[in-house]
């Protein structure tokens, strides 16, 4: 008999399909019961609900009731009715069932009780099992394919920047290095330094930190462009919010300015809790429920508010105010600085209740590609900060003029040997463009109330953890 996966149970289809024989597979979250019948909720994964199977244990196998333990994955043949009980709306009678997969109760760790988030990080092989990285999987699959779609439908093209390269797009050097060489005993050049001419690439080579300058060479070329793959940071955070391996989308633009920057930043973020709130529901209730009694509401006022457009300078002014009527932070406030996620916070929450864009940051303290105003003094920089979260978005309009652009590589002592080609696209046919980067896990920390980004990613890398 072909398989129904127990999503289609619930939906309105099945009501034709009550009193019929049903086949389901999937995975066994309880098992309870008297001396006379045995109820198991079985879940597949296809939603967050489970579907109640009733077993008459008079003429059932007692052998195989016993080895049907939490965990334990089984094969049901049985009538679709109408539930008795209160908490579903159908049931499945048991006619016959097939045991997969066992699963021994004295050494199955997801047993029915509550397990810490720590914890399930230890078992990350097995925690995709429980409700809440079920319905943190499914959101993070419709968050992608919104992506895609936002951009598709706005005539962007999704371009494949490439994951290992020898230029450091942030200038900062936190890089994992991309090598083939015996580090044991590595060949030299008479300096004493490592050959890397005789590496695989002829060069030191690392993991992206960021696809952003290759974009650039798209957008001049097709347009508008976007990417959307994994990017990597040998940066020693052990917070909340630091992966070391992580999803990035970033977009790049011909011909946009900053208020068509900004008004994209906005129109993306909208689209994309949208989606989630049109496709999610059920996902986001059971969250709203167990982790962040908040989420639904506060995903529905990000869509339905207009954001702030805010410069750094009277941002900075606001909180200095702040300051002075006594409000404590961390960190020092002070023209030149940069903001920390307390700043950010305060912001965002406490004086404007709403996203805010922050524009026109100190030229110190942003990427050396950042256009930049008349002042001297302040790029032409894009962030969106977010409850909860802080900076969710980094964008820019780009330094399109040869000149600025190398009088700014310059004064920072960026090493350009490697980036002639970036540096091209300023001599041949430069044009006025711009884009954002969206950290694909920031994102999901908004859209599922999580507190740690290392729970919005099947399996993080963090400082010392590289498992499964």
């Amino acid at each position: 008999m072909k398989r129904t996966e127990i999503k289609q149970l619930f939906s309105a289809q099945a009501e034709g399909w009550i009193d019929t024989t049903v086949n389901v597979k999937g995975w066994v979250r309880t098992k309870r019961g008297n001396k006379n019948v045995a109820f198991i909720a079985l879940n597949d994964g296809s939603t967050i609900n489970n579907i109640q199977i009733v077993v008459d244990l008079a003429t059932a196998d007692q052998d195989l009731m016993r080895r049907i333990t939490t965990g334990a994955c089984i094969s049901v043949d049985g009538k679709l009715v109408r539930s008795q009980g209160a908490g579903q709306a159908v049931e499945i009678q048991a006619q016959d069932i097939v045991l997969y997969g066992e699963a021994d109760p004295d050494t199955y760790p997801l047993q029915k009780k509550g397990h810490s988030m720590e914890f399930l990080r230890e078992i990350g092989h097995l925690r995709p099992r429980t409700n809440t990285f079920g319905a943190v999987c499914r959101l993070r699959h419709h968050m992608a394919y919104a992506i895609h779609t936002f951009f598709h439908e706005r005539g962007f093209f999704y371009f494949h920047t490439p994951l290992i390269t020898a230029s450091d797009c942030e200038g900062a050097g936190e890089m994992f290095q991309v090598t083939t060489l015996d580090m044991a005993n590595p060949p030299r050049k008479e300096d004493g330094s490592i050959d890397y001419e005789q590496d695989f690439f002829g060069k030191q080579a690392s993991l992206t930190v960021s696809g952003q300058l290759e974009g650039e060479l798209g957008a001049t070329a097709l347009g508008k462009i976007y990417t959307f793959g994994p990017t990597f940071r040998a940066e020693n955070s052990n917070t909340p919010r630091h992966l070391a391996e992580f999803w990035m989308i970033e977009p790049e633009m011909a011909f946009y300015d900053k208020a068509d920057l900004m008004g994209l930043e906005e129109e993306f973020i909208k689209y994309c809790v949208q989606w989630a709130l049109d496709h999610c529901m059920e996902d986001l209730e059971f969250l709203n429920k167990m982790i962040d009694n908040s989420l639904i509401e506060r995903l529905r006022s990000v869509v339905s508010t207009e954001f702030v457009h805010l410069p750094y300078t009277e941002g900075i002014a606001i909180l200095e105010e702040a300051v002075k009527k006594g409000h404590k932070f961390e960190f020092p406030v002070f023209w030149g600085a940069d903001l920390a996620s307390e700043h950010e916070r305060y912001l965002v929450e406490e004086h404007f209740s709403k996203p805010v864009i922050m524009t026109d940051y100190p030229k110190e303290i942003k990427a050396f590609y950042m256009k930049q105003n008349d002042d001297g003094k302040t790029v032409q920089g894009t962030d969106v900060l977010f409850p909860q979260i802080g900076e969710i978005i980094g964008g820019s309009v780009r330094e399109e003029s040869y000149d600025k652009l190398m009088a700014r590589i310059t004064e920072l002592n960026i090493p350009m040997k490697d980036m002639w080609w970036y540096l091209d696209t300023r001599r041949y046919g430069t044009c006025p463009h711009a884009g954002f980067g969206l950290g694909f896990e920031r994102l999901m920390l908004f859209v599922t109330g999580m507190a740690n980004i290392r729970d919005v990613i099947p399996f993080p890398r963090t400082p010392k953890t590289a498992e499964f």
